[in-house]
């Protein structure tokens, strides 16, 4: 199954002619789940290649404005053409917050969950978990872990045809780990012909955040961390007094954390995008700062790195 982010704002505080405001996507086949939804983040999904069609959940990582002012004028799109539910999921202070957006939004044609998350909660879903992370801002916050099921191990296909099983739709039932029914009756089961289960995928995205051990903990191992990186470490006391991180700081986190790839959001406009990448590679040479409609692919761990796509989230 495809697991791609697709970053749709990736600017602070304001929008410029070049970054919207915080919203990433994460797309798991047909699931789009949307982290964050600043102010115009619809007109961002429109222009991109995920539209508006698939969108499942709303992660929120704090309620302040640059990261949930796009919220009422999505749903107000949404109560024109849309029936399936669709989940808000956010820090305590959010319910509130959907209140005092009801008279913007209107009435809406469909089922509307919103539901406050504590650090440490977990949403079990289909073949995936979502899990809350807390973070150090000045607001309650929270970081958003995706952690896919493991998998079963490789299957040993001549060992298989050893025991009956005919090549094609069998072989892939007992990869699955399933049981297979042969035609003379007999039952041949995966146990002794799958190797070791493979971890699945693991994708972290924080909001405004100070480093802080939860995230860091949350992102060990992981196959991308989507990190804000607001400061340069030049500035590391505003970043420290407005609850932000620096480039080197993130950079930092990411290294000690292991993990594969890691993409810098909330850029400011006080900084040249190279200034921020230049101090991050310098501490993790595997360090993006992706701009919006830039995709990152994420293939299984055995079938390679994460692959970053300038403009490939970008419809054509």
């Amino acid at each position: 199954m495809n697991l791609q982010l697709v970053f749709l704002g990736t600017g602070a505080w304001s929008p410029t002619a070049e970054r919207g405001l915080a919203a990433t996507m994460l797309v798991r086949g047909g699931e789009h789940i949307l982290v964050d939804c600043g102010e115009g983040t619809q007109r961002q999904m429109m222009l991109a290649t995920v539209g508006l069609r698939g969108l499942t959940t709303i992660l929120v990582t704090h309620c302040h404005p640059d990261h949930v002012l796009g919220i009422p004028g999505l749903l107000a799109t949404y109560s024109e053409a849309r029936a399936e539910p669709l989940a808000v999921l956010g820090p305590p202070g959010l319910a509130e917050l959907m209140e005092g957006f009801r008279p913007y939004h209107g009435d809406l044609a469909f089922p509307l969950e919103v539901a406050e998350v504590e650090p440490g909660g977990v949403i079990v879903r289909q073949g995936y978990r979502l899990r809350a992370v807390g973070t150090c801002h000045r607001v309650p916050s929270l970081a958003w872990l995706l952690v896919e099921d493991d998998r079963p191990g490789h299957l040993d296909a001549q060992r298989a045809r050893e025991r009956g099983v005919p090549e094609g739709p069998a072989l892939g039932r007992l990869s699955r780990g399933e049981e297979v029914l042969l035609a003379d009756g007999r039952r041949v089961t995966p146990d002794g012909l799958l190797g070791p289960r493979e971890r699945g995928r693991r994708v972290l995205v924080t909001g405004d955040t100070r480093p802080c051990p939860d995230v860091a903990a949350a992102a060990r191992g992981a196959d991308v961390l989507v990190h804000e990186a607001t400061f340069l470490d030049r500035d590391r006391t505003l970043a420290r007094a407005a609850g932000h991180t620096t480039a080197r700081e993130a950079a930092e986190l990411a290294a000690a954390a292991g993990v594969r790839l890691l993409a810098l959001t909330h850029m400011s406009h006080r900084y040249d995008v190279r200034d921020v990448l230049r101090e991050a590679r310098r501490v993790f040479p595997a360090t993006i700062v992706p701009d919006d409609f830039d995709t990152v692919e994420i293939p299984l761990p055995e079938h390679g790195a994460p692959l970053h796509r300038p403009g490939g989230g970008r419809a054509r």
